[in-house]
């Protein structure tokens, strides 16, 4: 494979069929993955692993040698794509982007995990796949759990404030993200009160700080996926009254 150059922080590895981009401090842990297979295949054997549901399945996970909290998840196409090429990806693969974005997201104070390791490995002559390790969120949720519990009404409540302040830092940022759904944005419990933190950040482009119509497609954005939550999934929301809020 060609080579991969990190941003100051990360040191690249490589470790039998993968190249790795790590953070520095953390190279005991790739290699330790690395060494048994994929990152995201061996992250399902470790001890305790947690299995969180999505497009696919990511772990939850202690790693090896620092025994810091992170969750991996294998990187793969929706939507057209999906069935042409399915986890495979034109070289670097979205994973080298994500860190770059990542970085340059909660530099601005927008509250992103931070990547930790990016993995790629072969997948033929012009192919890839690759696994990501983000810093764990501790004491959160995604979006949608909070929709779909009735046992959780005081929680969700008390998101809708938090996740406007995400949408207007986003906005005043000109942060669009191409994806924005009730997937994609955790609700941690912070020392205020509710925070909304934004997840897979590779579909993020860059804008004028305070572009109107960046505010307006990530709310266009969120209520699309509010809307599907609720017509499929029977997810309580009052789609009427989050927009006004979120508007």
């Amino acid at each position: 494979m060609r080579s991969l150059q990190g941003p100051a922080g990360y040191t690249v590895l490589q470790v039998g069929r993968a190249t790795a981009l790590v953070r520095e401090g953390l190279q005991g842990d790739a290699e330790a993955l690395l060494a048994g297979g994929s990152l995201h295949a061996q992250a399902a054997r470790v001890p305790g692993a947690r299995a969180l549901v999505g497009r696919d399945v990511a772990y939850a996970i202690s790693l090896p040698v620092s025994g810091e909290r992170v969750v991996v998840r294998h990187n793969r196409h929706g939507g057209l794509l999906a069935r042409a090429t399915g986890d495979r990806f034109l070289w670097p693969s979205r994973g080298p982007r994500e860190l770059e974005i990542a970085g340059r997201l909660r530099a601005m104070g927008i509250p992103t995990p931070a990547v930790e390791i990016v993995a790629i490995t072969a997948a033929g002559p012009l192919l890839v796949r690759c696994d990501v390790a983000t810093a764990e969120v501790a004491h959160a949720r995604d979006l949608s759990a909070l929709l779909i519990s009735d046992a959780l009404v005081d929680q969700r409540t008390a998101a809708w404030p938090a996740v406007r302040v995400l949408l207007e830092s986003l906005a005043a940022q000109g942060v669009r993200h191409h994806d924005l759904n009730v997937k994609n944005i955790l609700i941690a419990d912070g020392a205020g009160g509710p925070q909304a933190v934004l997840l897979d950040v590779d579909r993020v482009t860059f804008h004028s700080a305070g572009t109107a119509h960046v505010a307006r497609r990530n709310c266009a954005r969120l209520l699309r996926s509010l809307a599907k939550w609720r017509d499929l999934r029977g997810a309580n929301v009052d789609l009427d009254a989050v927009g006004r809020l979120l508007g």
